[in-house]
């Protein structure tokens, strides 16, 4: 059985063209379940995005700091529009990270 989350949602820069960064709380992966496929597709929706979103994940289930890595970037300049990504691996958490100068993140979607 699958499951979709928003796991990043409504996140609008200030408009003064400085350096953001937002990490969106932990959500459930694949490995949370048991599941053995790992498969997670993410959907990215954003609007005059100039930065980075970055789908982190761990293994760890009380996950600290350290125990983030990093599984699939996308990065704009200046657009707007819906991508879909897909990765593989049973992690027991994903997070979002958004380091950005413009734009807004209307949602990063998470299936699994």
């Amino acid at each position: 059985m699958s499951t979709s989350i928003t796991i990043l949602s409504n996140t609008a820069h200030p408009g003064d063209s400085t350096d953001q960064s937002v990490t969106g709380e932990k959500y459930k992966g694949d490995g949370y379940y048991g599941r053995s496929d790992g498969l997670h597709t993410v959907q990215y929706t954003y609007s005059d995005l100039v930065g980075t979103i970055t789908i982190q994940a761990t293994l760890a289930t009380d996950p600290a700091s350290e125990d983030w890595f990093d599984v699939h970037s996308y990065t704009a300049a200046t657009e707007t529009g819906s991508k879909i990504a897909n990765f593989t691996g049973n992690y027991v958490w994903v997070r979002a990270n958004l380091e950005y100068t413009a734009g807004t993140v209307d949602s990063i979607n998470l299936n699994n």
